[in-house]
């Protein structure tokens, strides 16, 4: 029953707001926080209590959801975060509405189904309305046709991947997993096996914006800053990650999908991490370093490191939420999400500026904070794999110190031409939730004692990363704006170019062959066809008229003048009728002469 009521309250309460329109906007907010402040109190009674639920779906298939240690710390974080995002959103005249805050809670509930889910069916389904609520948030502002478009790109590009895992679904089955049971996953059968592990990265890169699919985060920061804070630092994204590390058997037992997965990880870790560098944008820094973070957790999935991997994912969920919504804060009060245009900000908003200093400081991993930990364990996991996959990992835990210090160092400057006083105050319920997000970023990953996680890392790993952390913040710190900037990464790579010359105009290609080949062959063989039988029937109706309507006529004709004939010998008169006997059988006399 409990665990029943966390995934229900939300889906029921978010279902009925969404579709009560204008009339429930002013109770909006009061019930979407009431709901969530009862979701994080079930959420808690459930990472206690590790309830799992098990219920009939299909013939042979059940629905099963469970809450265990990995799934207790995503719980926790989906409902916190949840309530943090609806609780800064009531400072946001235009989000106060049961649409936007019914679609925040529809999408919370679909993401509880998705991190307790035990079986692949359940999986595909919550997976499906997450998607969708996430289009329809990051495109809440649907007049804007930029806003719109963000959207549509998001949502196809995530939803292309997700494909994966209707092909992981139906390679199982086929594979002996008639159950979809996801611990069963690992024991089809070859070659389903690796078709299994394909679908499964392959949804799980998509939706987590790893390479090549980062780019659909970019365009996805045109959403609301409340949307960015809940969607894609802290849960949407995270989902990927969280089913790579939940499969972890399953990608050890093929031999390639966890060194594939861990070498993924790696690499956007670092080569994101280089794009966050290269931005002027505040949401579009923060954006390409989720991406950077969540390679961290990715790679944890494919080293085999899920404690580690699972307080990753916690501690940047808490510090990434915590500067979404600092960056939302200035956007709602100075109208800018521009580094060059935010000098100043955390000075004349010092709270603000102090609560987003504490989440920079967290996300550069300086210690001892919370990604400080967090961030060893997953490289200690590393290390333990390859040497290679260490370094990289290293090597991008000090671009996290660059582009964490590099926002800092722009909001803390002096605003050009002297101070002016704010055009208007960050309100209450906007400060709150970054103060408490605040105090979970910094403390977090201290409950994460490296004796806990296996393997842990040793004292000069912590030593080795806490020393490069603290150099290149000071470093960075003093170069400043003389920074060097890598202009080629602004673009995000590329990927979204690449995509478009690899997949887009490729498919709209043959799509406009496949237009021109219906309408040219197939079209123009059916209208060929049809024709052909119409002057047929013509010609046939013009000359077979005649001869088909005459002999009708003539056979009328005939049975009426029988009819005539019949009726001469009907005179009522007896002797005739003797008379017409006598004659018939004088014939039959003759005709049996004849023939003998």
């Amino acid at each position: 029953m409990l665990l029943w009521s966390l995934v229900t309250l939300p889906l029921v309460a978010g279902g009925l707001l969404a579709l009560a329109g204008r009339r429930a906007d002013r109770a909006a907010q009061v019930l979407g926080g009431l709901v969530a402040t009862v979701v994080v109190a079930l959420a808690t009674a459930a990472a206690l209590v590790r309830p799992a639920v098990d219920a009939p779906l299909f013939a042979g298939i059940r629905a099963g959801l469970g809450v265990d240690g990995l799934s207790a710390l995503m719980v926790l974080t989906v409902a916190g975060v949840t309530l943090a995002v609806l609780v800064f959103a009531a400072g946001e005249p235009e989000l106060c509405t049961a649409r936007f805050v019914g679609f925040v809670l529809l999408f919370a509930g679909a993401m509880l189904v998705t991190v307790t889910a035990t079986t692949l069916a359940v999986l595909l389904m919550a997976w499906e309305v997450m998607g969708a609520m996430s289009w329809a948030l990051v495109g809440y502002d649907w007049r804007e046709q930029q806003k719109v478009r963000a959207a549509h790109t998001a949502f196809l590009t995530t939803r292309l991947a997700d494909l994966g895992l209707y092909v992981a679904a139906g390679a199982a089955l086929a594979g002996g997993v008639g159950t979809l049971a996801l611990d069963g996953l690992a024991g089809a059968a070859a070659p389903w096996l690796h078709v299994v592990a394909a679908g499964v990265v392959v949804a799980a890169l998509g939706k987590s914006a790893q390479l090549p699919f980062s780019f659909w985060l970019s365009r996805a920061m045109e959403g609301p800053s409340p949307v960015s804070a809940l969607l894609h630092s802290a849960t949407m994204v995270a989902a990927g990650a969280y089913l790579l590390l939940r499969l972890v058997l399953l990608l050890d037992a093929t031999g390639w999908a966890a060194p594939t997965v861990a070498s993924i990880g790696a690499a956007t870790a670092l080569l994101l991490g280089l794009v966050a560098v290269a931005q002027a944008d505040l949401k579009q820094l923060l954006a390409a370093s989720t991406c950077a973070q969540i390679g961290f957790m990715v790679l944890a999935a494919g080293a085999g490191g899920v404690t580690a991997g699972g307080l990753q994912l916690v501690a940047h969920a808490a510090t990434k939420s915590l500067l979404f919504l600092g960056a939302g804060a200035w956007l709602v009060v100075l109208g800018t999400k521009r580094l060059g245009e935010l000098r100043g900000a955390a000075r004349r908003y010092p709270l603000v500026g102090v609560t987003f200093t504490v989440g920079a400081a967290t996300l550069a991993g300086l210690p001892p904070l919370s990604l400080w930990v967090t961030k060893d364990a997953v490289l200690a996991a590393a290390l333990e794999r390859s040497p290679a996959l260490y370094s990289a990992g290293l090597a991008a835990s000090v671009v996290s110190a660059v582009y964490a210090t590099k926002a800092v160092w722009f909001v803390w400057q002096p605003a050009p031409g002297g101070a002016v006083d704010p055009p208007e105050r960050v309100s209450a319920s906007m400060r709150a939730p970054l103060v408490g997000l605040a105090g979970t970023a910094a403390v977090l990953g201290l409950l994460a004692v490296p004796l806990t996680v296996e393997p842990a890392p040793k004292w000069w790993e912590l030593t080795l990363s806490a020393v490069l952390a603290t150099g290149t913040v000071a470093l960075t710190w003093r170069l400043g704006h003389r920074a060097p900037e890598a202009h080629v990464l602004a673009g995000w790579l590329g990927l979204e170019r690449a995509a478009h010359a690899v997949v887009v105009r490729p498919t709209l290609g043959l799509a406009r062959a496949l237009a021109r080949f219906d309408d040219v062959v197939i079209d123009g063989w059916v209208i060929a066809v049809a024709r052909t039988t119409r002057v047929t029937a013509s010609g046939l109706d013009r000359r077979g008229e005649l001869s088909v309507d005459g002999a009708v006529r003539g056979i009328a004709a005939g049975a009426r003048a029988l009819g005539r004939l019949a009726r001469r010998p009907q005179t009522g008169q007896l002797h005739h009728y003797y008379a017409q006997a006598a004659a018939v059988l004088a014939a039959l006399a003759l005709f049996v002469i004849v023939l003998r």
